[in-house]
């Protein structure tokens, strides 16, 4: 049956409805004799005769009746299939997988909520990972999209920025330097530094500021998660450099403090990211789209930590 051609069984609903090869022929805008050629090869694979005739007409033996069933469900199969892709390119339905860095996940929840208003028919499924999950998942071509501050470099990849990514300096409220302001690079160095893993944005950002300024870092230890490094921080086992987009919550209720060292806030970009390898799917390809376009909007911007350092220091002062 491998060989049985699409065109060769819509040929047989064709005569099975007309009741002739002429009226099949009509039908499927070829000549009687190209039907009766196609519908002797469809019997030789199948290996039993499929019609017998009657005077002028003929009609289905069983083996006919039980190919022209399979026929008419797979027109029914192909229906639906029209109907699915139908839907795709409409964006009525869909499922696009979008993995985000772990720092992402304070506010991408809330453009992907926005997205799914829009298009309440499309399925999305978020994977939060560290940056070296979240790339393994990426190249592996598991994620239609990824969001992240730094894209990788070894893989081809089609990379569109979201928006302003600022870093910052954090420290308990009572840390000395708390009140200070332009506080030299070198100040730091004396402090202890509490640093993400190896590989982490995070992490290449502070190495770069800590080799641009000379300054031999006393590492207190290093953690792998935002929320383990805020809570240490506040603790009073040191200060860290973190992503802005994280400490919202404990800025606002006055639990950290963000320290203006000369030279910070530094501004990345959040980037939506596609493997170019991977081919991408209507609902992906909206959901990249809308990112880029709107993105930016759910991103706190920067100057409220400014302000709300500034706030602290005024009512501390």
């Amino acid at each position: 049956m491998r060989n049985i051609t699409l065109k060769q069984l819509r040929l047989l609903s064709a005569a099975a409805r007309g009741g002739s090869f002429i009226a099949a022929a009509e039908a499927g805008h070829v000549t009687p004799p190209a039907v009766t050629m196609q519908m002797r090869q469809l019997e030789d694979e199948v290996g039993l005769p499929l019609f017998e005739r009657h005077g002028r007409g003929f009609a289905l033996t069983a083996a006919g009746r039980e190919v022209l069933a399979a026929a008419e469900r797979i027109e029914v199969v192909l229906a639906d299939c029209a109907a699915g892709l139908a839907a795709l390119k409409s964006l009525t339905s869909g499922r696009v997988t979008v993995g985000v860095v772990s720092t992402a996940k304070y506010f991408a929840p809330q453009m992907l909520a926005a997205f799914a208003r829009v298009h309440p028919g499309i399925d999305i499924e978020l994977v939060v990972g560290n940056r070296e999950d979240t790339i393994a998942a990426f190249t592996g071509g598991r994620l239609d999209v990824a969001i992240m501050g730094r894209p990788p470099e070894d893989v081809e990849v089609e990379s569109a920025p979201i928006g302003d990514h600022p870093q910052v300096v954090i420290a308990p409220p009572d840390h000395p330097l708390a009140k200070r302001r332009a506080i030299p690079p070198q100040q730091i160095a004396g402090e202890t530094i509490l640093m993400r893993e190896v590989g982490s944005g995070t992490r290449l950002l502070a190495e770069r500021f800590f080799a641009k300024h000379r300054i031999k870092p006393r590492i207190g230890m290093e953690i792998g998660s935002n929320e383990t490094i805020k809570q240490a921080v506040m603790a009073g086992l040191g200060i860290a450099f973190i992503s802005a987009h994280t400490i919202a919550a404990e800025i606002a209720d006055g639990r950290l403090v963000v320290l203006d060292v000369v030279g910070f806030p530094e501004i990345r970009q959040w980037y939506v990211v596609r493997l170019v390898a991977k081919r991408m799917m209507p609902a992906a390809r909206a959901l990249r789209d809308f990112l880029v376009a709107e993105g930016r909007r759910f991103l706190p911007k920067v100057g409220d930590y400014q302000q709300a350092a500034s706030r602290r220091r005024r009512r501390s002062g």
